[in-house]
């Protein structure tokens, strides 16, 4: 089979990593991102995480720095990418070490939550490319330990995350330090006001690569919706953890404190689980998702932050125990099952005021969700077989959630067109209407 990115300029000792890892037919960022930054153009770039972007970026810039290196002159830093978050950058880093692997060139990752002096060092020998994380990059400069004179090619990725993570304001100190002559490259998910002004003060005449945002998850993921209290979630998901059949799972919240308080109720039904965010060390944080590869972490509790990054083969269930506000979030969820040809269920529990973050979920995918009022005391796929019978009030205080109860009264719901029946009558008010 011939190998389509040799049409993109690419060199044969990249050729050749790309080969190694059977990728033989670039993203359509990759189509139309490579060729352009070989030629020199300042990229704005807006694409979703899972598009392939690495690749996009980092193998035309591994290919400009090799051989352009002096041999007997200590190394200067001559490439810089940025990213939000360390799994981020630890990602970005395993990509270039990859893609690189035919060629001589040094690189080195500078993140928080570990010691520097390790980082330091490195920096001392001299590295041809950094990624980094805003916050521990800015302090070592600070400190005199890194320089960026040098840098010819710059890439903000995920300038959205940096925006809403706060880290806007450190990247703009760190762009004051680079040389005026580079090539930059921007990539967002979105484009809110703020990072379209960092563009226009970062890029100059920039090629604008646009990917529209997935909005069809994996045919082969399970989706369905439960509608459950606020108040009543933490006990449903707890029955739903006893009754279902997972190899391993991931269930996401909004925030920090709310993944680690999950998680610990969650280990009180002896279930092995643990937390995942942004207040955990680093070293903590790497030796969780190694527990949860090995398996002996059953569940997961994330934020979606914290989450970026993770690629974890066998993950059987993703739940979203609370809906995310941005529907592109959701696909990213959901896409973390049914990876590499297998099959997958994401489950999503709904409370009254979640509902149009639903709406908004099922619009952008054009499809509903399936609802189901129960528990699968054995397999999922189960639900579908049972008759479908309507719910009583699905919100009310008095229903019973034991795995027993749950199990005789499972059933599927077909939608319909009209989600504001989802909810008991006396709670639509509470609702509000979709804008």
């Amino acid at each position: 089979m011939v190998n389509i990115f040799e049409s993109l300029q690419i060199k044969s000792p990249f050729l050749k990593a790309l080969n190694d890892e059977k990728y033989q037919i670039p993203t359509p960022i990759q189509k139309e991102c490579i060729p352009k930054v070989l030629d020199g153009y300042d990229i704005l770039g807006i694409a979703q995480t899972g598009t392939g972007k690495t690749a996009a970026f980092s193998i035309p810039i591994l290919q400009l720095l090799n051989g352009s290196q002096p041999e007997n002159k200590k190394r200067s830093t001559r490439a810089l990418i940025l990213a939000p978050t360390r799994e981020l950058a630890i990602q970005i880093g395993s990509s270039i070490r990859l893609y690189g692997k035919y060629i001589a060139f040094k690189h080195t990752l500078i993140y928080g939550g570990v010691g520097q002096k390790p980082q330091v060092d490195a920096l001392k020998r001299g590295m041809d490319l950094i990624v980094g994380t805003p916050g521990r990059l800015l302090d070592l400069i600070n400190q005199g330990h890194c320089q960026l004179d040098k840098v010819e090619y710059f890439v903000l990725d995920e300038a959205d995350r940096m925006l809403d993570m706060g880290f806007i304001n450190d990247v703009k100190k760190i762009v004051k330090i680079l040389p005026k002559r580079r090539q930059t490259l921007l990539f967002s998910a979105t484009m809110p006001l703020a990072v379209e002004s960092l563009a226009s003060k970062l890029l100059y005449k920039p090629e604008q690569i646009s990917i529209k945002p997935s909005s069809t998850p994996v045919e082969n993921i399970k989706q369905l919706v439960s509608f459950v209290k606020v108040e009543e979630k933490r006990k449903y998901l707890k029955n739903l953890l006893k009754e279902i059949v997972f190899s391993s799972v991931i269930i996401f919240t909004r925030t920090k404190h709310g993944a680690n308080k999950l998680s610990t109720e969650i280990k009180s039904s002896t279930i092995i689980s643990d937390a995942l965010h942004g207040n955990k060390s680093q070293a903590a944080r790497l030796r969780t998702l190694k527990d949860f590869k090995l398996g002996k972490i059953n569940v997961l509790v994330a934020t979606d932050i914290a989450a970026r990054g993770i690629d974890v083969e066998g993950i059987s269930h993703v739940i979203n125990y609370e809906l995310p506000n941005v529907p592109e979030d959701y696909i990213h969820r959901i896409g973390r099952t049914a990876r590499a040809g297998a099959s997958g269920t994401a489950i999503s529990l709904c409370s009254p005021n979640e509902q149009p973050f639903l709406k908004n979920i099922e619009k952008l995918m054009g499809l509903s969700i399936k609802v189901f009022d129960g528990q699968p005391s054995t397999d999922i796929d189960e639900i579908n077989k049972k008759p479908h019978r309507k719910s009583t009030n699905r919100f009310s205080k008095n229903r019973k959630l034991s795995p027993k109860n749950l199990i005789k009264k499972e059933s599927v719901k077909k939608n319909t067109p009209n989600k504001n029946k989802r909810f008991h009558k006396k709670k639509k008010k509470n609702i509000g209407k979709y804008s």
